[in-house]
Parts: C-alpha cells; structure tokens; sequence
C-alpha cells in the first residue's frame, strides 16, 4: 500500500542521521506519497467513481506540493534545518487522509471543477512553501532580538537572509497569482458562485495577500510585519476549504457538498 510505504519511509527520513540518506529516503517517500495521493483522490479501488475530496486529501496534497518544493529547491540551497519537519509533515498529512479520507464529488454540470481545484491546491502548495521560508526568517530575527547589536547568522547556511527574504516573497507572488486564478475559475465555471464559508474566507485571503504584496512594493513592508500578514493570509486560506470542511465532516459529519 503506497500510503503506509510513504508513513515508514517519512518516518525513516525524519530519523536518519545520514544527510545522503536522508536526502534519498525523503525523495522516495514523496514518489510513494504522490503515488498514494493520486490513487485516494482518483478513487483507485473504490466502490464509489469520481474524485475522492475533503479536508485531509487537501492536507496531503498541500504537504506533497511543500516537500517537493522542497526537493526541487534543496538541490541549490541547503536546507538541512527543515528536512525533519518536512517528513512529519508529510507522514502526518497522510495518516490524517488515511482516518478521514473524504467522500466522492461528481460534477457533470461543471465540467472546470477540476482545474479549480487544481488551481487553488496549488495556491496552498505555493503559500505554504512561503509559510516555511518566512518561519526560518522569523527565526532568524528572534534570535537577532536576542543576540542584540551582534549579527544574526542566517537560518539556512549558505543563502543570505535578503535573499531567503526575496525567495520568500517569490513564493508569495506566485501563489497570489494562482489563487487569483483559481477564484476567477470558481466564479465563471465551476458552478453557481455561493457566498459560503470558502467563498468568503477565500476572499478575505486574497485581499489580506493583496495588502501584504501592496504594502511590500509602496511601503517596504518586511521582518515581522510582512510575516504576520503573510500568516494571516495563509490561516484565512486554510479556514477557507480545509477549516471548512473538517467542521462539516468531522465535527457535523455531514456533506458539505462541493
């Protein structure tokens, strides 16, 4: 079963003391959690057809697209610090899809639905990269605080904190951009546009987002101020579908519908 051969390999990857090994062992964990994503959310060897959704599934994939950013960035800049948090991340993430797997939603009348789903996992994937970079930022300037006037050694040896800093921020414009996308695809064709909870909190992340991307380019906004926002942003986005959903399925257990 790919999502237990994932679980074990994660947890192998958290605990190696070989960074060679550990860098090999996290590849594999995320093919066989890919591959155990994708086979859940297809509904592979279900009784029920369709895509397979809710709040664990949009967990899983969110910390798949964080590690293999991750795995694609790591080959430039070391990130040594993260690779733990990363594998319990991701064995975390598929031990919650693995007790709440969510339930089958067909759309015959939206036949976009899927790219909008799409569109918004990836939105998370990108934020949440974003989330991980600006917490090694806010590392840094805690322990600056600390150290007073002496100079802080950056979080992530090798990589400068101005350019972490911009990294960051990278991450941030693209996923602005992707969630723009995704709610433009939501409002024209992926079925009547409803002022629910996703609606509303998914709006509210994007204007907060939007303020911090303004602010940043008119004002200079950055150190813990642009964290913040950027953390407002992502806990407004997060209560948009997976918020959302963990209260209809877990606490109501109930469909919310699509």
């Amino acid at each position: 079963m790919p999502a237990v051969a994932a679980l074990l390999i994660y947890f192998w990857a958290a605990l190696a003391t070989s960074e060679h090994g550990a860098r090999w062992s996290l590849a594999a964990a995320w093919v066989a959690h890919g591959t155990a994503l994708l086979a859940h959310v297809l509904g592979v060897g279900e009784v029920e057809p369709g895509a397979r959704f809710g709040f664990a599934p949009a967990l899983c994939t969110t910390a798949w697209l964080v590690v293999a950013v991750y795995a694609i960035e790591s080959r430039f800049v070391p990130l040594v610090s993260v690779r733990r948090v990363l594998a319990v991340m991701g064995g975390l993430s598929l031990g919650l899809m693995l007790v709440f797997p969510g339930e089958p939603h067909l759309h015959p009348g939206a036949p976009w639905a899927p790219l909008h789903w799409l569109l918004g996992l990836a939105s998370y994937g990108l934020f949440g990269a974003a989330v991980l970079h600006a917490s090694l930022l806010d590392r840094a300037e805690r322990a600056l605080r600390r150290r007073g006037a002496a100079p802080a050694p950056s979080p992530v040896p090798g990589i400068p904190l101005l350019k972490l800093e911009a990294l960051t921020f990278r991450f941030v414009s693209s996923g602005f951009l992707v969630l723009t996308a995704a709610i433009v695809m939501g409002a024209l064709f992926a079925g009547a546009w409803r002022w629910d909870h996703k609606t509303v909190f998914s709006l509210l992340g994007w204007l907060v987002f939007a303020g911090l991307l303004l602010g940043r380019r008119a004002f200079g906004w950055r150190g813990r101020q642009a964290i913040r926002w950027l953390y407002a942003g992502s806990l407004l986005l997060l209560l948009a579908y997976v918020g959302s959903r963990f209260v209809f399925e877990v606490l109501l257990q109930r469909s919310p519908g699509a």
